[in-house]
């Protein structure tokens, strides 16, 4: 039997509309709805992992062995089933390094493959930087519709690279009232600051105000909506203050979220996309010990472990951590008072990368775009 499956490069993926928000924000809503009925699976025991993660040592007695060098060393593969109108198996794929910059290459380097969930043959192969950026930007998006009042006004984006930037096209369409945007990059002369402002001025001449901010309490000061993607290094990490952020602020984390004063959690609203990941997190930083090779004190910094602990330490009941999936299928309320505070942990998970990728892969058959390729005409041995 001949197996052909398409090839879509990243050309072919932005002319099948990998940038559409709108499509895409859909396609998040339509993910975490068939999260919360269950009609998935992701790696592990109790089907909730993230993925599996490769690292390097530190040093080697191996001459010419990779070594962890610099943060974010490291490869992944993510797999992952998801159904409904989708049933499709695959997974994502990528290696990343933080040196790549130097070589004009993104951080990480990404791939999406679709295969035939009965057959396990791939039926698409396609380049996923964009795609898993912009699954990634339209979730906190999507989560806003239930949770950011909607006359937000002042949108923060702190890390203002590629993840806050699909981000920023997503909550302009769902946020409309958005006429004030807060930057904070690594300093106030960040490039990627500076060039985000000006993706801002040219896209959307509705904000007023672009303002490039010098640290981190005055991004989170006086914003309706934080926005918060960092990639840093442990020693570059800056702690987040609850009494920075106003009342009906709403705030989600994509990235570094680090903060010690668990309890000022207690007096908002914890939202997950899934709390099994963020358990899972928790266990392995638990399983590593208290310091790291060069026994300094180890601190986690994702906002959805600060839950789970807060969950473990009995401060809180599991219930009071809401599931973003119940609150899309109704089953629990998004924002319930204007002054509330709502704190939202996005990890992200291969089900977002399935969706879109899926929802590209069927547009591109409908434009007659890709290229064919074949794996065989017929199996050499069976």
């Amino acid at each position: 039997m001949k197996i052909d499956f398409l090839y879509l490069n990243e050309p072919d993926m932005i002319q099948a509309g990998v940038l559409d928000s709108v499509r895409c924000i859909e396609a998040m809503r339509e993910t975490l709805s068939l999260f919360g009925r269950h009609d998935f699976l992701l790696g592990g025991p109790k089907a909730d992992e993230h993925g599996l993660q490769m690292n390097f040592p530190a040093d080697s007695d191996i001459p010419g062995f990779p070594l962890d060098d610099g943060p974010d060393r490291r490869f992944m593969a993510m797999p992952a089933y998801l159904g409904g109108k989708y049933h499709i198996a695959g997974q994502k794929y990528y290696g990343s390094n933080s040196h790549n910059s130097a070589l004009g290459l993104p951080r990480s380097i990404l791939m999406v493959t679709l295969s035939d969930v009965d057959t396990g043959a791939p039926v698409a192969q396609m380049s996923a930087n964009l795609l898993s950026a912009m699954r990634t930007g339209a979730m906190p998006a999507m989560a806003a519709t239930y949770l950011a009042n909607q006359d937000s006004r002042v949108l923060s984006l702190i890390g203002p690279g590629v993840i806050n930037k699909c981000a920023l096209m997503c909550y302009m369409e769902v946020l409309p009232e958005i006429d004030t945007i807060k930057l904070k990059g690594s300093s106030p002369a960040s490039k990627t600051a500076l060039a985000m402002k000006e993706f801002i001025k040219e896209r959307y001449p509705q904000v007023k105000d672009i303002i490039i901010c010098s640290t981190l309490e005055e991004a989170c000061r006086d914003a309706d909506v934080v926005s918060e993607a960092m990639s840093v290094t442990k020693q570059d990490m800056e702690e987040f203050k609850m009494e920075w952020f106003q009342k009906g602020a709403t705030v989600f984390s994509m990235g570094t979220y680090f903060s010690k004063e668990y309890e000022k959690f207690l007096g908002t609203k914890m939202v997950v996309d899934n709390y099994g990941m963020y358990e899972k997190y928790m266990n392995n930083f638990i399983a590593r010990g208290p310091v790291d090779e060069l026994g300094r004190k180890r601190e986690w910094c994702i906002m959805g472990m600060h839950f789970v602990h807060l969950v473990n330490t009995g401060q809180v009941k599991r219930e009071q951590v809401v599931n973003l999936c119940d609150i899309v299928n109704g089953r629990s309320a998004g924002r319930t008072d204007k002054d509330e505070i709502v704190m939202c942990s996005i990890g992200g998970m291969p089900l977002e990368d399935l969706a879109w990728g899926y929802e590209c892969f069927q547009r591109a058959k409908e434009l007659g775009i890709g290229t064919k390729l074949t794996l065989w005409d017929e199996p050499y041995m069976c």
